[in-house]
């Protein structure tokens, strides 16, 4: 082993980070750019099921838990900075290994590893639905493309995930600084924005000229199973905030890294924005008719004029934002997985054969997974209520609960067993719920 490579040689303790030595020409992230880059982790394709909570929950409930869950994810965040401190490591992994052994930290990298799987073959998926087609129940759902363009070899689902591939993931995946990518997410996070314009500015034109009510403000409680359906949305919540597995990358490259705890109350208070919009006016738009996946409900006659010129643009821009939102995620992915296979070798941006080899099997990996994968949500109900609520939730209490280095404080232990008893009895709920509904469902078909 060279000098070099003995000077980089990482300990599973700090696995998996990017050197703090990035190189002469990277003099170090900004303010801003971290902001977008977190931003663009945390606002991905949950946002899209933000008005069915909501349509579960009612107006009142479903906000407050919006603004709740916000508020315990800032608070999770906080203390993994603060015991990663402590604990004199670099990386979310390395705390867990610190505190819990290696098992704790290949543990915590298999559950990042398996929210970021899911998630990317669920945006692969969904853009070749936005822009190529879709089924339904048997009915064929046209995408963007194939109406612009008709049925063509480039505008089937596989040629289009191929292109979108080729084009747009190969060159944005191959950056080796996640700070590279502070323009794409920055035009990410704008085209988060423009949806919710354009669907505050229908459902405002709707409001005023009588053709849509007041949501719903409270739950409709019909029955015990409705009840307890209630939870099934606690996990989609967890998702929707999702973005632990990205502030060590993102801090590990800024110009001051005390500006972090700054940088993710700025993101939290954006996003938790942004979805507060998106499920209010998402829901005063399509009421009961609300989707698990909103964007869904823009394929028809929106009762407005250019209905047909503004479905187009919320699901070309929602594509687009899904395409730039694909490699903050895949950054983190790669990082985790190169430090389950390789706990003890130099950084992976250090040795490029090792880099490109574990990108390019990750990406085929996804790309196999997406033209597979039958079901999208039920798959990511599943993901969310295990590895999500894992690496969001049970994870940072954990670690505050064990108490490795002593510097818990009495709300860090209160605020832990409000996750914990949260994450465990809503995953309980939702997974149950979730086989029942599949297992219900074939019974029914089969009669």
């Amino acid at each position: 082993m060279t000098f070099t490579d003995r000077k980089h040689r990482r300990s599973p303790r700090v696995t998996p980070l990017l050197p703090k030595d990035h190189g002469r020409d990277f003099v170090g992230a900004s303010f801003s750019g971290a902001v977008f880059n977190l931003s663009t982790t945390i606002v991905g394709a949950g946002i899209m099921a933000l008005p069915v909570t909501l349509k579960q929950l009612g107006t009142i409930p479903g906000l407050i838990m919006i603004v709740l869950a916000g508020i315990l994810t800032e608070k999770s965040l906080e203390m993994i900075l603060r015991f990663t401190v402590a604990s004199k490591t670099n990386s979310y992994a390395g705390l867990a290994g610190d505190t819990f052994s290696g098992v704790g930290r290949n543990l915590l990298q298999l559950c990042i590893v398996i929210n970021n799987v899911g998630m990317l073959v669920v945006y692969m998926i969904i853009i070749g639905d936005v822009l190529s087609e879709t089924w339904s129940d048997g009915v064929h759902h046209f995408g963007v493309m194939e109406e612009w363009f008709g049925q063509n070899w480039w505008t089937t689902r596989f040629s289009v995930q191929l292109l979108t591939t080729l084009l747009v993931f190969t060159p944005l995946i191959s950056l080796k600084h996640v700070d590279s990518l502070r323009y794409t997410s920055a035009v990410s996070v704008a085209l988060a924005v423009v949806f919710v314009v354009i669907t505050a500015g229908i459902a405002i034109m709707k409001l005023i000229n009588g053709s849509i009510g007041m949501p719903r403000l409270l739950p409709e409680l019909a029955d015990q199973a409705s009840f307890w359906k209630l939870f099934t949305t606690v996990p989609i919540l967890v998702t929707a905030y999702i973005c632990h597995h990205n502030i060590h990358p993102i801090e590990n490259e800024l110009k001051e890294p005390m500006q972090m705890r700054s940088i993710i109350r700025t993101s939290i208070t954006l996003c938790t924005s942004v979805y507060v919009a998106t499920s209010f006016f998402g829901f005063l738009l399509f009421g009961n008719q609300t989707m698990n996946d909103v964007l869904a409900n823009f394929d028809g006659d929106l009762g407005i004029p250019f209905s047909s010129l503004l479905n187009d643009i919320v699901r070309v821009s929602y594509a687009i934002h899904l395409m730039l939102v694909f490699p903050i995620v895949f950054f983190s992915l790669r990082l985790n997985v190169d430090g389950i296979l390789f706990p003890y070798a130099i950084p992976i941006v250090l040795d490029n054969r090792r880099f490109f080899s574990v990108t390019a099997t990750l990406m085929g990996f996804i790309f196999i997974g997406a033209n597979c994968v039958p079901s999208i949500w039920d798959a990511f109900q599943f993901t969310g209520a295990t590895a999500t609520v894992t690496v969001g939730y049970i994870f940072p209490a954990a670690i505050a609960l064990r108490d490795a280095h002593g510097i818990s404080t009495k709300n860090d232990r209160v605020v832990s067993w409000i996750m914990i008893l949260l994450a465990v009895s809503s995953s309980t709920v939702a997974i149950c719920s979730d086989i029942y509904s599949i297992f219900n469902g074939r019974e029914g078909a089969e009669t």
